[in-house]
């Protein structure tokens, strides 16, 4: 039966599709309390290199379409899409288009209508679209579920603009310095059937410039990013410089342990802390041990190791700053992220020409404090050193040499130095001005060493023996004589 309150519909059925254009809003609400279920082992389909077309979008509750019947204006207005997925239209009740593409739901639409209409010319278009649920799980900064709102572009005919991989990865900070951008996976439920696994290579898009790996994504998709199995530092720099890494101002706290000056835990920013360019670069291993104070004078900056936790457990990252010294191997400066941790060991044998050469760069202390006391008219205070500062140049500068002082005993001294663990070592030294940097007369000297100028050896003894006779007497005799020598000599 047709219904006669509506002009009769006589023209040849038709469908048209009118898409406004959708862009991407950055007001994405967060909630790591929902991740997605991890991805299984389902058989990853290769990217297709096209775009999404304004038919291939699928309707869902919260859609806002607009609906057009030729010459009936009482049914033609907007409409929204219930969260089941139905729309509630006049005459013919609700009207399931979830899951369908414009296409589609127009047909269904059109079919529907011609109960009570004969060959209605029905039109549906988009005029909102509904936010899309994304899920971002693996080596990203902060996995979760993510909504992103599409709002209609300008224009009369403007392109069409989804989220993308790279954009939903951004919502989620970053990824990780370990992450394996090579083989992230987008898994796409079905309306009928398992889920699509589509692969994604974000490295063939910085390299080749392959947008279709920007994969375009569709509501429910979930991203997943697994842990690379063998790290790369130069291959990790270069995507740390993608706006898909975390930016490289944000701060983030590690911890330094081992041979440094000062070990514990630090935020750690971009730049060289060492002056004021603080806010530029990234935040590396280097400025980290600057922070720290520098390394010590027996540090192994060989083997120094970066203990990265990730999605699968530790990772131990080698580092060896001697390589980034010797041939300017940037790569070697690792990157750091949120948690982790250096280790700087000690070196068992100390190279003294190295020691020269690594006292002149940025990640050595500034200076050294050394105490030199004992038979010297000098102030008792600390002598402010530069780092590679030997035994010999520490002397020199409180007046060791000068004839001044007669009492002084130049042919040895004694070197104190704390270690790490609060012990102390004591030993002895012959002094020679004629050795370079060596060991065993002319060792560099680290923070707080303290060396010890005795007298000498007759001084000494003279000394002591009117400490001991001053008060004796002729009285006493020679008895009393004989026991102030055994006190001199026990």
């Amino acid at each position: 039966m047709v219904n006669t309150n509506f002009p009769r519909q006589i023209a040849p059925s038709f469908m048209g599709v009118v898409l406004f254009a959708s862009t991407v809003i950055t007001d994405a609400r967060s909630s790591t309390a929902q991740l997605p279920i991890p991805l299984g082992a389902e058989q990853a389909q290769t990217v297709a290199p096209v775009r999404r077309s304004p038919e291939s979008y699928k309707l869902g509750g919260g859609d806002r379409i607009q609906l057009e019947i030729l010459e009936v204006p009482e049914l033609s207005r907007g409409y929204e899409v219930l969260s089941d997925g139905s729309v509630n239209l006049p005459l013919i009740g609700l009207v399931s288009v979830r899951g369908r593409t414009l296409v589609e739901a127009t047909n269904i639409i059109r079919n529907a209508y011609r109960r009570v209409l004969k060959d209605p010319i029905v039109t549906v278009s988009l005029v909102a679209a509904r936010p899309l649920n994304v899920g971002v799980i693996g080596e990203v900064t902060r996995p979760g579920n993510f909504t992103i709102t599409l709002t209609p572009g300008p224009g009369a005919a403007p392109s069409v603009q989804y989220p993308t991989v790279t954009q939903a990865i951004r919502l989620a900070e970053g990824v990780t310095g370990v992450a394996d951008i090579r083989n992230i996976r987008v898994r796409r439920p079905q309306r009928d059937g398992p889920d699509q696994v589509l692969n994604v290579n974000l490295w063939k898009f910085l390299q080749e410039g392959d947008i279709s790996q920007d994969l375009i994504l569709q509501d429910r998709d979930t991203i997943v990013i697994p842990t690379v199995a063998n790290f790369n530092q130069a291959e990790a720099r270069q995507f740390a410089t993608a706006n898909f890494s975390p930016p490289p101002e944000k701060p983030r706290s590690i911890s330094i342990v081992g041979q440094v000056t000062r070990p514990g835990a630090y935020v750690v920013i971009g730049g060289n802390t060492t002056n004021d360019l603080s806010r530029e670069g990234f935040p590396t291993v280097i400025r980290a041990i600057q922070l720290a104070g520098g390394i010590t004078s027996d540090a192994d900056i060989r083997q120094i190791q970066v203990r990265r936790v990730t999605r699968r457990g530790e990772q131990i990252i080698p580092v060896n700053l001697w390589q980034f010294l010797e041939s300017g191997d940037g790569a070697q400066d690792t990157i750091l992220q949120e948690g982790d941790t250096i280790v700087v060991p000690k070196a068992t044998i100390v190279n003294p020409a190295e020691a020269g050469v690594l006292a002149n760069t940025n990640f050595a202390p500034v200076g050294i404090n050394v105490f030199v006391v004992g038979e010297l008219r000098t102030s008792l205070d600390p002598l402010r050193l530069p780092a590679n500062a030997t035994l010999n140049q520490a002397l020199v500068s409180r007046g060791f040499f000068g004839y001044e002082n007669t009492r002084a005993r130049r042919d040895k001294v004694e070197l104190v130095r704390l270690n790490n663990d609060g012990t102390a070592t004591k030993r002895t030294i012959e002094v020679n001005l004629t050795q370079g940097i060596n060991e065993e007369t002319n060792p560099q000297l680290r923070n707080n060493d303290m060396i010890i100028v005795s007298r000498k050896g007759l001084v000494n003894f003279v000394d002591r023996m009117n400490a001991v006779i001053g008060p004796v007497g002729p009285a006493t005799g020679v008895l009393n004589f004989i026991n102030a020598l055994r006190f001199l000599f026990r």
